[in-house]
């Protein structure tokens, strides 16, 4: 199930590969597309739990569905 999340902190190209990396150390086979306009992340094959966990260990802020 495809989910988006808002994510808080996101500035930069780099930060956007830091969530993705972090969501997918976690959850190898899911489906990562961070939008760093809407300081989103859509996740396919990964939790709630294990985003919020991901984006929390990468320093950034996780602030639910979207």
């Amino acid at each position: 199930m495809t989910s988006t999340y808002r994510v808080t902190g996101m500035s930069c190209g780099g930060c956007a590969r830091s969530v993705e990396t972090a969501i997918k150390a976690l959850a190898p086979a899911a489906i990562v597309n961070v939008d760093l306009d809407a300081k989103a992340v859509t996740v396919d094959g990964a939790s709630a739990d294990q985003v919020k966990q991901a984006v929390d260990d990468a320093g950034f802020g996780f602030e639910g569905a979207v």
